[in-house]
């Protein structure tokens, strides 16, 4: 950890491990415009659907190897072939259903490029190409949902994509910087 931030004071969900900590200073909340960075929050937070974020970014690398360094078009490739090997690999979530689904959602994602241009420029219109500043002063502030997360599930589901329910959607855009989420005493909320 950086000596400089040792001592700053966090978001209350952060502060018992090393790697949350890591990844809430460094990177949640931070306003995403990469299209593989986008797809790898995607793919994180599908998997942690009925799990805790903890488990998720503990085996982020194993995700990252399992997924080709999320390439959605190299996911979008993947065949049974493949589905029977990560369910073999101790290294992510070995649940079928959202190993399908991701390769599911990689498909989608390459389609919604194709049709926007980039997956940056669709998915920023649903809090209006800025970031919300919600300013929660504790964590019972802070919404599982929103009514732009809603539209966001909504949209994602008729394009095709799974496990990508509002709660879902509310979580990718809290880390893809699309909501700042911060709470007040937080260091990051002005950083």
């Amino acid at each position: 950890m950086n000596p400089l931030l040792e001592n700053q004071t966090r978001c209350d969900w952060c502060i018992k491990t090393e790697n949350m900590r890591e990844y809430h200073d460094h990177e949640w909340g931070v306003p995403v415009h990469d299209d593989r960075k986008h797809f790898e929050f995607l793919v994180l937070d599908s998997f942690q659907a009925g799990l805790s974020w903890h488990t998720i970014l503990s085996r982020r690398e194993g995700f990252r190897k399992a997924f080709a360094d999320f390439d959605a078009e190299e996911v979008s490739r993947f065949g049974i072939a493949q589905v029977e090997q990560l369910m073999l690999d101790p290294g992510i979530i070995r649940n079928r259903l959202k190993i399908e689904g991701t390769i599911r959602n990689a498909k989608a994602f390459l389609e919604i490029q194709k049709q926007h241009g980039s997956f940056d420029a669709f998915i920023w219109q649903f809090t209006g190409h800025q970031t919300l500043d919600r300013k929660p002063r504790n964590m019972k502030e802070v919404p599982a949902t929103s009514p732009e997360s809603d539209a966001m599930s909504k949209a994602l589901k008729k394009a095709g994509f799974t496990f990508v329910g509002s709660t879902i959607c509310y979580a990718y855009m809290q880390a893809a910087g699309m909501v700042n989420d911060h709470l007040e005493y937080c260091w990051r909320r002005t950083a």
